[in-house]
C-alpha cells in the first residue's frame, strides 16, 4: 500500500468528501477531506449535548467498550487490518512491532482492566454520583467529576495510544476530537468505525471524533481552539506538536501536556556478584533499550553503572556492555528487532567513537543493527540526546551522586537494580525530576492505571463540579458579621 484514505469521523458519520493529499513521514501519501472545509464540523457545540452521557451508568459505558475491544480482534476486523497496512508504510517501526500493539488491542479493552482504571485514576464513585464530605466549618459539599470537551493529539507510537486515548474519553464521560498523527493515520479511526457498527446510537459513539490535518494548520486550529468549542487539550507528542497548541491556550482551554522524556538506568555494583546474575541484569537491561526499538519515552537510552572507573571497574563495565549488546540481539521480534529507519548523524558518531578506544569501546553496530557504546570515563556521550535505533550508552560511575547530576526534569522513567538500590534512591531522584522508578528490565512494560509524566492525566481530563450546603447553624454566616463586630 504506497496510497490510502482517512476519513473523517464524526460522531458515527463518515465523511470522504474534498479529499487532498498529504504526505506520512516516510515519503509516502494519502488522502483525507480537506479539514479547513470540514473542521467546523468537529466541535460538539452546544455543551448541553453532553448530557446523553450522564443518562447512561459506567456498568453501561464499560459494557460497550467490553465488546468494542472483542470486535477489536486483529484477524477479523478489516479497518484494524487496514490501519497496520497503513503503519506499515507511515510508521519507522517494523512489522513484527508493530503487529504486536494491534494484537495486543483488544486487551486494552477488559472490563476488569477498565473498571481498576476508573476507580484508580478518577474514582467510580465520583464518576457516578455525587460524593459527600463534611468539611470543618460545618459545611458539606458533594463533589462529582464530569467530562469535558476535549482535543487529542495523541503520538503515533503504536495502536494503543489510540486505543488508551478512546478509552479515557468514554470513562470520564467526555466529548472528543482525536487529531489523528501522520505516523499512525488509521487507529484511532478504525476503533471509531468499529465502535459506530457495535453501537452506532450510544451515547460514547455521538462523542467521537476523529479527523487529520497537518499539526499547526492555522486554518484548522483557529476555528477548534476555542475555549467556546473545547475546554482541554491532551497533547502528546514533540516540541513542535506542543507549541502548536501553546499559542491557543487562554483562560477556558487548559493544556494537558504527555510531552517527550527520556529516560535511563541505574546498575548497582550487586550485578558482577556472579556471572549468572551479570547476565541476567544484562537481559534485562537488552529489553529497557531494546523493547520497541527504542521509540518510545520510557526506553533506557544512557545506562549509569556503579562498577567504578579504575581498571577493574572499566573491565566490569565492558563485559557488561558486551552481554547487553548480545542479549539485545536475541530479543524476539515483536519485541525488537533491526530499525527499519536508522539516523545516518547517529551511526557516524558511532563509527567514531569505535576509532577512539582510549575514550569509548563499542559492541556492535557495524550493521545499523543497534549497539551499546561503554564509556571508558564517567561521562556520557556528547551525542547521548541523539541515542535511538537500539543504541546506548553505558556510563561507569563511582559514586551515585555522579547519577543524580544526570537527572533532570526532562527524565521519565529510570529502571534501578537491585531493589534495594531503587528504595536507597526513591525519595532523592524525584526531586532531580524522576517521574518514574522501576525494576529493571520493566521500563517498557506500561499500565495505563498508574500516573503518566508525575501527573494524573485522567483526573486532569475531568472537571471536579463542588456543591455545597451551607446551613446558618453549622457555617458562620457572614451577613451576621457586623452585628459580630458591633456586639
Amino acid at each position: 500500500m504506497t496510497s490510502f484514505t482517512v476519513p473523517m469521523f464524526v460522531r458515527g458519520e463518515l465523511i470522504t468528501d474534498d479529499l487532498i493529499p498529504f504526505a506520512t513521514r516516510l515519503e509516502h501519501s494519502f488522502t483525507a477531506p480537506d479539514p479547513a472545509k470540514h473542521a467546523h464540523r468537529l466541535p460538539l457545540g452546544d455543551p448541553r449535548k453532553l448530557a446523553d452521557l450522564y443518562t447512561v451508568s459506567l456498568d453501561e459505558i464499560l459494557d460497550v467498550l467490553t465488546e468494542l475491544g472483542q470486535a477489536l480482534a486483529f484477524e477479523t476486523n478489516s479497518y484494524v487490518q487496514e490501519a497496520f497496512e497503513a503503519c506499515l508504510v507511515s510508521n519507522p517501526m517494523p512489522e513484527s512491532i508493530l503487529r504486536t500493539g494491534y494484537v495486543a488491542l483488544p486487551a486494552l479493552f477488559a472490563r476488569d482492566s477498565m473498571r481498576e482504571l476508573a476507580d484508580t485514576t478518577v474514582g467510580i464513585d465520583h464518576l457516578e454520583g455525587w460524593v459527600p464530605q463534611r468539611l470543618l466549618d460545618g459545611r458539606e459539599i458533594r463533589v462529582r467529576a464530569f467530562g469535558a470537551r476535549t482535543l487529542h493529539v495523541p503520538a503515533g507510537n503504536g495502536g494503543l495510544v489510540a486505543g488508551i486515548t478512546v478509552l479515557r474519553n468514554a470513562i470520564t464521560r467526555s466529548d472528543a476530537i482525536v487529531k489523528a498523527p501522520s505516523n499512525d493515520p488509521l487507529t484511532a479511526l478504525a476503533i471509531a468505525r468499529t465502535l459506530a457498527d457495535i453501537a452506532p446510537d450510544h451515547p460514547v459513539t455521538k462523542h467521537l471524533a476523529v479527523a487529520y490535518w497537518k499539526g499547526g494548520d492555522e486554518t484548522v486550529e483557529e476555528q477548534l481552539y476555542k475555549p467556546e468549542h473545547i475546554e482541554k487539550v491532551i497533547a502528546w507528542g514533540g516540541l513542535a506538536s506542543v507549541k502548536h497548541v501553546t499559542r491557543y491556550i487562554q483562560p477556558g482551554l487548559e493544556l494537558i501536556a504527555l510531552d517527550p522524556k527520556r529516560s535511563a538506568t541505574i546498575i548497582g555494583p550487586e550485578a558482577f556478584a556472579t556471572e549468572e546474575t551479570l547476565r541476567d541484569v544484562a537481559q534485562r537491561a537488552a529489553c529497557d533499550v531494546g523493547a520497541g526499538n527504542q521509540e518510545g519515552c520510557v526506553n533506557a537510552r544512557v545506562i549509569y553503572v556503579l562498577s567504578g572507573t579504575d581498571d577493574e571497574g572499566l573491565e566490569k563495565a565492558n563485559r557488561l556492555g558486551e552481554l547487553i549488546y548480545s542479549a539485545m540481539m536475541e530479543l524476539p521480534d515483536f519485541i525488537s528487532t533491526t530499525p527499519k529507519v536508522v539516523n545516518r548523524t547517529l551511526l557516524e558518531h558511532i563509527e567514531g567513537s569505535r576509532l577512539t578506544d582510549d575514550w569509548y569501546r563499542v559492541f556492535g553496530g557495524e550493521h545499523a543493527e543497534g549497539a551499546i557504546v561503554v564509556s571508558q570515563l564517567d561521562e556520557a556521550v556528547p551525542y547521548s540526546t541523539m541515542l535511538s535505533g537500539r543504541v546506548a550508552n553505558i556510563v561507569p560511575v563511582d559514586s551515585i551522586e555522579k547519577v543524580t547530576d544526570a537527572v533532570n526534569a526532562y527524565t521519565q522513567t529510570i529502571g534501578i537494580y537491585p531493589e534495594p538500590l531503587k528504595m536507597q534512591l526513591r525519595e532523592t531522584l524525584p526531586l532531580y525530576g524522576a517521574q518514574r522508578l522501576t525494576s529493571l528490565g520493566y521500563a517498557a512494560s506500561v499500565n495505563f492505571t498508574i500516573p503518566q509524566d508525575a501527573m494524573e492525566p485522567v483526573r486532569r481530563m475531568c472537571k471536579w463540579i463542588v456543591e455545597e450546603v451551607c446551613e446558618p447553624e453549622q457555617v458562620f454566616p457572614l451577613w451576621r458579621a457586623p452585628d459580630l463586630v458591633s456586639g
